[in-house]
């Protein structure tokens, strides 16, 4: 019986998508293909998605995804910047690894960013959800922040923010969205083992 509510809910949030809701939708999923392909694409497309969801998670109430996407279209700027740096025809800036520093680095950004985004939530807006708005905003920060630095482990934090985004959206009956975090999810599985098996190559 949940099964097929949960199915009648999406199937109704689908009819009732919006024509900006699909074109963010659609950027959104063309952005993650350029970001595994390493194509510096990723970032012009993906602004087109931010843009329209900072509006989009404002109307829904997800002030701290709107924060986030906001971060985003500031932090593609910076990618696009550095992606687009060469030297002697070949891009500066090549994937690497983390190493201990980077991780303890990374979880020290997710943990401040969640916190001061659950703060915010709490004492300043009326979100229903704070605790898991903040944790997939403070998340995907920093996959976002990882990326631009084309390190492998973005990816990882990016199926963290699609696993906690498709329940989430789907609650605030984004229903195409919620759609779109599961593609994304799918992607970011690919996009890990895609550019784990070009560090391979280039250490190898």
């Amino acid at each position: 019986m949940v099964a097929q509510e949960i199915w009648n809910q999406f199937i109704e949030g689908m009819k009732q998508t919006s024509w900006l809701e699909f074109i963010a939708v659609v950027c959104g999923i063309a952005s993650v293909i350029f970001s595994r392909l390493e194509n510096i694409l990723v970032y012009p497309v993906g602004m087109i998605n931010t843009s329209i969801f900072i509006y989009l998670y404002i109307k829904h109430g997800l002030y701290a995804d709107a924060s986030v996407n906001f971060y985003y279209t500031v932090m593609s700027i910076a990618g696009w910047i550095l992606w687009a740096r060469k030297k002697d025809g070949h891009s500066v800036l090549i994937i690497t690894k983390s190493d201990s520093k980077d991780w303890r680095n990374a979880l020290i950004f997710f943990t401040f960013c969640w916190i001061i985004l659950l703060i915010v939530l709490k004492k300043f807006t009326d979100s229903t959800v704070p605790l898991a708005d903040a944790f997939t905003s403070a998340a995907a920060f920093t996959g976002m922040w990882l990326m631009n630095k084309k390190k492998l482990e973005n990816w990882t934090w990016w199926i963290i923010t699609n696993l906690a985004s498709i329940p989430l959206n789907f609650y605030k009956h984004l229903v195409f969205t919620s759609f779109q975090y599961l593609v994304f999810l799918v992607l970011a599985i690919m996009g890990y083992i895609s550019w784990r098996k070009k560090l391979t190559h280039v250490t190898a």
